[in-house]
């Protein structure tokens, strides 16, 4: 053979794979180029010729200094190409993650391919966040991914490597609360922006949405030693009244005289020994909304009390803890059985003629089957004016359990309607504006015996500009803004077509009464479902956090959102 036993000066061509066929064209004596003449015609009618994809491994011989008898393990290299290539990829070792984290590396798994080769992903790509790894309590990069119709978020800890946390049951609410998103009102800072969220609450200039409910805790006290409770109360000290004075006062001067809903907390508030004088004062300082979010027991056991209460309205509301119609649900939520108790502090209030929201903590497996019986409890109940559901949130006391398979907001939705027999459909909750990611809500109108949701008669993404950023959206107040924009920008604006939608389920001589004739109207011919998602270090979501509007009202006055302070401010407080 010519050349035999001498390196041919081509050879060094043979590696730099864009220029094979200029290096063969201007050899006389090259084998590949009569390869290529006589093949010509074949490789485009039949393919690219056999051992086509092994010609890689040959070039690495003769880089070497191989003697020309490697070349003939070479196939048709003149035309090798990207798209001629049949690249082989050995099996990869990959780490199996579960949908609860857990991992086992070393699984030996042919992963799939595309036919470029490249890996094909087992999910959609949907967003980019920072969240916090639940091992080390570290912010991390993480991706919200949809895989088999739900929302994951896929964490990346530097220290602990990849984990997989559900973040929504129902991916489709993703898309579905973006036609619901505005602009927050901008708060008032009180700490200035140094180590990132969620580290500067106080609030910081970083932070979205303004305060739509206030919540002082004015004990740490607590009658209960409910095996969930996010804020671990037990035993605690009181605080006196005068700072809790200079808490409502600050909280009233940084939202600009006009603060919305005051919500009295604790631990137990009614274990405070001047709870009166607590809420007598909240009311003094003409707070739109004032709630005493409570348990119940001294209600129960106290008349005179829920007397008292009586006084504080209108304006005022019980937001009572009841999470079910069975006592299986209190020994394994509350530690004790606790129905009795429920119904008595119900029939108290009403009896006091006391507006009630009843508030259901959902876990998965103890109460989650109950979402419909509370509903209709609520709705056959005389002054219970709404229900306010809340997937249980792993901070606290609260044992992070069945995480992989918790409740979430979507979930709450799904079952709503599923377990009402579709009386309100998941689409008639709607994601609220002030706060998209974690509150969707739905108003029903009473209609004869029962009640009509109002989002079947209403399109309200449609009207997103006309819904006030708060948690105290109702009703009134969306037919007074669709009033008055109608008055200022003509008959071309839809507040009169939203005007007519409204005023059809409604009586006719609404418009004719007084501000308090509509306002009780509204009180006793109207149910609210609420669903609240608190966010804990497994569904931790930057920006979710920086519009949750639910902020605690410190001793030291700053205000914190609600889930910062409990994942990581509270033991600093």
């Amino acid at each position: 053979m010519p050349g035999a036993g001498r390196r041919l000066p081509f050879m060094r061509f043979l590696c730099e794979y864009r220029q094979f066929a200029r290096a063969c064209s201007t050899h006389s004596r090259c084998h590949f180029r009569k390869y290529r003449l006589r093949t010509a015609r074949r490789e485009h009618r039949d393919g690219p010729p056999p051992g086509l994809s092994r010609h890689i491994e040959a070039h690495r011989c003769l880089r070497k200094g191989h003697r020309r008898r490697h070349l003939y393990r070479v196939r048709a290299p003149h035309r090798a190409s990207p798209q001629h290539v049949r690249r082989f990829t050995p099996p990869t070792i990959v780490a199996t993650v579960g949908a609860d984290g857990s991992s086992s590396p070393g699984t030996r798994a042919i992963t799939p391919r595309t036919k470029a080769g490249c890996m094909l992903r087992d999910y959609v790509f949907h967003d980019a966040t920072r969240s916090f790894c639940s091992a080390c309590q570290e912010l991390c990069d993480a991706k919200i991914i949809i895989k088999n119709g739900s929302a994951y978020l896929l964490k990346t800890c530097r220290t602990h490597g990849e984990e997989l946390a559900l973040f929504e049951e129902d991916a489709s609410y993703l898309f579905e609360k973006h036609r619901y998103d505005k602009p927050g009102n901008r708060a008032k800072a009180e700490t200035p922006v140094r180590d990132g969220c969620p580290y500067d609450c106080g609030l910081c200039p970083d932070h979205e949405q303004h305060t739509c409910i206030g919540l002082i805790e004015v004990t740490h006290a607590c009658d209960l030693g409910c095996p969930v409770c996010y804020a671990s109360s037990g035993t605690g000290e009181h605080l006196p009244l005068e700072q809790i004075e200079r808490m409502m006062d600050f909280y009233k001067a940084r939202e600009g005289g006009k603060p919305e809903i005051l919500q009295i907390g604790g631990g137990e508030p009614t274990t405070h020994p001047q709870i009166e004088a607590i809420l007598t004062l909240a009311k003094r300082k003409r707070f739109k909304y004032v709630m005493l979010n409570t348990n119940g027991l001294r209600i129960a056991e106290d008349r005179a009390f829920a007397t008292f209460l009586r006084s504080l309205t209108p304006g005022f509301e019980v937001y009572l803890q009841f999470d079910g119609l069975k006592e299986r649900v209190y020994q394994k939520l509350r530690g004790r059985k606790l129905l009795e108790t429920k119904l008595a502090a119900i029939e108290n209030l009403q009896a006091a003629e006391v507006p009630i929201t009843l508030v259901a903590t959902i876990v998965r497996g103890v109460n989650d089957t109950q979402i419909g019986d509370i509903v209709h409890f609520g709705m056959d109940s005389d002054y219970v004016r709404g229900v306010n559901f809340q997937p249980v949130a792993f901070f606290g006391r609260g044992p992070a359990e069945n995480i992989a398979n918790r409740v979430t907001l979507s979930g709450i939705r799904r079952e709503i309607e599923r377990q009402t027999d579709s009386q309100f459909k998941r689409e008639d909750i709607v994601p609220l504006p002030c706060d998209v990611d974690r509150v969707a809500v739905t108003y029903a109108v009473r209609n004869g015996n029962g009640f009509m949701p109002v989002t079947s008669k209403i399109k309200l993404d449609n009207y997103v500009e006309l819904i006030d950023n708060t948690m105290d959206f109702r009703a009134e107040d969306l037919v007074k803004n669709a009033i008055t924009r109608s008055l200022t920008k003509g008959i071309a604006c839809d507040c009169f077509r939203l005007k007519d939608e409204i005023m059809s389920i409604l009586p006719e001589e609404y418009l004719k009464w007084t501000p308090r004739q509509r306002a009780d109207f509204i009180d006793k011919n109207t149910f609210r479902i609420t669903i609240s998602s608190f966010i804990d270090r497994y569904n931790f979501d930057a920006k979710s956090i920086k519009k949750e509007c639910v902020h605690v009202i410190t001793p030291d006055l700053k205000r914190i959102p609600f889930s910062a302070y409990n994942m990581l401010h509270r033991s600093q407080t």
